[in-house]
């Protein structure tokens, strides 16, 4: 913006005089056109324009960006690639076997075994969203793009399939009060940044053709039931949802008391498919696609 000069023209004011008021004014909050004043808004008020600019925003992106379809990935941050998991195991058991008698480190080498079983995880998302991303994006049709939270664990393993292969993914960060920074292997204009859950939520599942969920906590479980949720009463088109992890799952998620219980129908039980391999979930999702292409069911 250019400074406004003062006129030596018609004013009982002084040169200088005049200058300093003007430069008051324009240095002023309410000077500022509204969409350039961060503070204006950040104002409650200004909320529902704000949720708009979140909707839009990566939406125009990733239609800029050609991205006809995505591939939800869901899964714990916690969950560490094997390597790391590993080290963190070793150190545990070295500080136990010095000090047998202390419970706490007992403790930590039982906390590292877990995360060191679960580790392969890790590896699995990152097979799978390399397998999904070569079969689809070779010939530079962007169907079936890698879409993660953006960070790290599973979210991480996803990406980095993508990567690994030379393929596009797409990450949805969030700001949360311990801050969660974005993975490295996003596609950087790929990669955004939210505030509120609620467009996330919708951006996640505007292009999804498929949602796979590894195991996780509340963030996993909010994401899963929010999709059965959406497809069961026909907010969302039917997609492939996959499990991967059957005891994992079956533990946490007990479908069939559901329905014997009459809190859901038996006919909801089918909408979720456990698997254990990459290559098995990448199966069921292309099955349940050419199952739909073939009864005229394809959007």
């Amino acid at each position: 913006m250019k400074p406004i000069k003062a006129s030596t023209h018609n004013s009982d004011l002084a040169p200088e005089e005049k200058q300093r008021l003007l430069d008051r004014i324009q240095s002023a909050p309410a000077y500022k056109k509204a969409y350039e004043d961060t503070k204006f808004m950040q104002r409650r008020e200004l909320r529902p324009v704000r949720l708009q600019l979140e909707l839009l925003k990566p939406e125009m992106v990733l239609a800029e960006n050609n991205i006809k379809s995505t591939v939800v990935v869901f899964g714990s941050a916690r969950v560490a690639p094997p390597e790391q998991a590993n080290r963190e195991l070793t150190t545990a058991q070295a500080k136990a076997k010095a000090d047998p008698s202390d419970y706490d480190l007992a403790q930590a080498v039982n906390r590292a075994q877990m995360k060191m079983e679960f580790s392969r995880y890790y590896e699995e998302a990152r097979r799978f969203a390399a397998i999904i991303s070569r079969a689809q994006q070779t010939d530079k049709r962007l169907e079936f793009v890698i879409v993660t939270g953006g960070g790290p664990g599973i979210m991480e393993a996803a990406n980095r399939g993508a990567y690994e292969t030379g393929c596009r993914s797409i990450g949805l960060n969030i700001t949360l009060p311990h801050e969660q920074y974005p993975n490295p292997f996003i596609t950087p204009e790929l990669s955004f940044q939210f505030h509120y859950f609620a467009l996330r939520k919708m951006h996640f599942m505007m292009r999804a053709k498929a949602m796979v969920a590894f195991p996780g906590g509340f963030g996993t479980l909010d994401e899963l039931f929010e999709t059965l949720t959406l497809v069961q009463t026909g907010k969302k088109r039917p997609i492939p949802i996959v499990l991967f992890g059957r005891e994992f799952w079956k533990r946490v998620i007990d479908l069939n008391y559901l329905a014997e219980s009459g809190m859901i129908g038996w006919e909801d039980t089918r909408l979720i498919t456990m698997v254990e391999k990459a290559e098995e979930g990448w199966a069921h999702i292309r099955n349940f696609w050419k199952e739909h292409r073939a009864s005229g069911r394809m959007p």
